[in-house]
């Protein structure tokens, strides 16, 4: 039980991140889903620090892990609006901004999340393997 009341918790946070992220970049932003796109490089930033960090020194208890991950992580990121977003710019004839929105959330989560792992490598000046 204590598993689950973290990765709800963790959720409730991460989701509620996303929320603010997204409205905020879409006050600014308007004409393309950058709060999307912010939150899911944020989140493969964090995702690839945590396991980097596992990898060089600290091993994180299962259920602060599963808060930080399957919870904040997982509330933070969000492939459905993504997908939705992506859809949705193909149905109205934007083939630029669905291509730009596929490389972009692909390929910034991608590296953000190499990133993360190169950061706590350095960090921990150790000479694991990414």
């Amino acid at each position: 039980m204590p598993q689950v009341i973290a990765v709800g918790v963790g959720g409730f946070i991460g989701s509620c991140a996303r929320f603010g992220i997204t409205k905020l970049m879409s006050r600014y932003l308007p004409l393309f889903p950058f709060g999307t796109l912010l939150s899911n490089a944020l989140a493969g930033l964090f995702i690839g620090l945590i396991f980097g960090i596992e990898r060089q020194a600290l091993q994180l208890p299962a259920t602060a892990k599963l808060f930080l991950t399957t919870g904040l992580l997982g509330g933070l990121s969000t492939f459905c609006t993504f997908s939705m977003d992506t859809i949705s710019f193909f149905e109205n004839g934007n083939y630029l901004k669905a291509g730009a929105n596929i490389v972009l959330n692909v390929g910034l989560s991608l590296a953000f999340v190499l990133i993360g792992l190169l950061v706590a490598k350095a960090l921990f000046h150790s000479s694991a393997a990414v």
